[in-house]
């Protein structure tokens, strides 16, 4: 039995491969710049809008839903959702109709994901939707589709060429989807003013988590803080640097502020020089030394260490010495 022709030439070379990979992100690309010139259109754009009001103003959550590659990418849509302050969850259509369309209250907006608009399995939820007043955002490519005449509002995506060579597998349409989900989670994001601060707070975990730590997080405060005053001796300083095993200690004056630092390589310097030990501590001292607020993010006191090829840095507020953190606690806390 004779098989249809098909497009795809197996075993090709190396710069076929290469070609065809270039010509695919070519494709997705073109599909990207459909969709931004979409906002273009006065009606689109007007659309985006009402979706962005309708989710700022819902009491509940959102809703996503849609079945296939398009599930996949709102699956996806609603953990970027989630995690930048906007209140997501995903439906699958195939449970919907077995008890999960319980999920959905009046104070939730649903919103559908279906490229051609066409999904048998997505009936229940509209019907669900229509019956119960539940708003309903469509995201199709098919204006006349059952999925877009039975939306309140429809995010009509733009007709994009699929990179696949046969036209058959999702793949220019659905990074044109995921696209849309990250525009709109990103202008949701804004909208509400979601800061590091609030993102911080839904990834405490990972490497991420660990960028946006904050100094206060993890410095050393209270008696694990080396300091002594400034006609402190020097062997005094070496026995605090030695307590408290951070490289270095501050030397405050007598309201507690930061005026010095005295480090091992200060105490190398100083043993050297064969100085005596009982001298102040004030005149080997290491004048303004750098310091960070306790708001900072660790990241950014990792980055300034670097900078400045120090291990030691002290933590201030208004002026006065309230922690001290060493790189190593940075490294150790996943901070890069």
């Amino acid at each position: 039995m004779s098989t249809p022709a098909s497009k795809i030439v197996p075993f090709g070379s190396g710069g076929r491969i290469v070609e065809t990979a270039c010509r695919s992100l070519s494709i997705a690309a073109s599909g990207l710049n459909a969709l931004e010139a979409k906002f273009a259109e006065r009606e689109f754009a007007a659309t985006f809008l009402r979706v962005i009001g309708v989710i700022m103003k819902v009491r509940g959550r959102v809703i996503v839903t849609g079945i296939g590659k398009s599930g996949i990418v709102a699956r996806k849509m609603t953990a970027t959702l989630t995690s930048t302050g906007t209140p997501a969850i995903f439906l699958h259509p195939a449970d919907a109709g077995h008890g999960d369309l319980g999920m959905i209250t009046p104070d939730d907006v649903v919103l559908m994901l279906s490229h051609s608009g066409e999904s048998t399995e997505l009936g229940p939820i509209i019907h669900y939707c229509k019956r119960f007043a539940i708003p309903l955002v469509a995201i199709t490519a098919q204006a006349q589709s059952t999925v877009a005449m039975a939306a309140d509002m429809c995010v009509l995506m733009p007709e994009v060429e699929e990179a696949c060579p046969n036209s058959l597998a999702p793949t220019t349409s659905t990074t044109v989807q995921m696209a849309l989900g990250d525009a709109l989670a990103i202008s949701l994001m804004e909208m509400r003013g979601f800061s590091a601060d609030d993102f911080h707070k839904f990834h405490p975990n990972g490497r991420l988590g660990a960028q946006l730590v904050k100094v206060r997080e993890l410095m050393a405060a209270g008696d694990d803080v080396p300091m002594v005053r400034e006609d402190a001796s020097l062997l005094d300083a070496t026995i605090e640097m030695t307590r408290a095993r951070l490289g270095g200690t501050a030397i405050v004056d007598r309201n507690g502020r930061l005026i010095g630092a005295f480090t091992d390589g200060d105490l190398r310097r100083t043993v050297t020089g064969k100085q005596n030990l009982t001298e102040a501590v004030g005149r080997s001292m290491t004048l303004t030394p750098l310091a960070v607020g306790p708001d900072e993010l660790a990241s950014e006191a990792m980055h300034l260490m670097h900078e400045h090829n120090i291990m030691l840095l002290f933590v201030c507020e208004n002026g006065r010495l309230i922690g001290a953190v060493h790189m190593h606690d940075l490294l150790h806390a996943g901070v890069a």
